[in-house]
């Protein structure tokens, strides 16, 4: 077992979060170092926000299913543990309508080298941008709903490299 109880190479569900509210990436970052106890070499994070699209959006509208979401990522963090000899790894994703500016997503990864926690962090942004069960509606700044956004070209090229 790891401090706080976990054992190596499982998560807890603390470890996932998917909620309305907007997250403190600070504070996050600030309790995982805090759990880990000086155990970790490195601790990645990554935050996704909301963009403008150069004033074009207000808003972007994310949708899920409640217990599939949780379960779909929970299952990528398991793979992502197996894969790289984490400490520990935190993963939030927002839903419901999100401002420009505001955080969308925070990934934060810890390990003892910087590698693993580097690839770690871009192997879950990758499936959360192709794959987690998750949509995306624009809302326009001329007051209408725009229509729902598709992974990119370029995002499926990243994450075909996790193959």
């Amino acid at each position: 077992m790891s401090a706080g109880g976990i054992a190596a190479g499982a998560q807890s569900a603390s470890d996932i979060s998917i909620q309305g509210e907007a997250f403190d990436a600070a504070a996050e970052i600030a309790r995982l170092t805090e759990r880990l106890q000086g155990r970790a070499g490195a601790i990645v994070t990554f935050t996704g926000l909301c963009r403008d699209e150069g004033g074009r959006l207000t808003g972007l509208e994310l949708e899920h299913y409640p217990g599939m979401a949780e379960a779909e990522i929970g299952r990528v963090v398991v793979t992502a543990r197996e894969r790289w000899p984490l400490q520990a790894v935190r993963v939030i994703h927002r839903h419901g309508l999100v401002a420009p500016g505001d955080g969308i997503v925070l990934v934060v990864t810890a390990s003892s080298h910087r590698v693993a926690a580097f690839e770690a962090a871009s192997f879950l942004m990758d499936y959360l941008k192709t794959t987690a069960p998750f949509w995306k509606r624009e809302h326009l700044a001329d007051g209408t709903t725009g229509g729902w956004v598709e992974a990119t070209g370029a995002d499926d090229e990243a994450a075909a490299r996790w193959a």
